[in-house]
């Protein structure tokens, strides 16, 4: 049984490889504008992934999501890879 939904596994997925490309974890506008989702719902899926143990946020500072997932675990991303090297990102 898989520890994450298949929308949970895309989340870490884009968190996995955007802090690889910039160097840093995604704002909470970029995965909002990412997904096409309300501010609310970006949210709820961090508390789900940090209540299931998928990731850990330091309270205070911006982009402290870090994964506690293995890479390999994460959902194969199917999406273009081009949205994230251009998307502006301030870490």
């Amino acid at each position: 049984m898989k520890a994450y939904t298949d929308k949970q596994g895309q989340y870490l997925a884009f968190i996995h490889y955007y802090t690889k490309i910039h160097g840093c974890a995604p704002s909470e506008a970029e995965k909002q504008q990412y997904f096409r989702v309300y501010p609310q719902a970006v949210l709820q899926m961090v508390l789900a992934l940090e209540a299931r143990g998928l990731i850990a946020r330091t309270p205070g500072p911006a982009r402290s999501i870090q994964l506690l997932t293995h890479e390999a675990s994460c959902q194969t991303w199917t999406s273009s890879m081009t949205d994230l090297v251009f998307a502006r990102h301030s870490c």
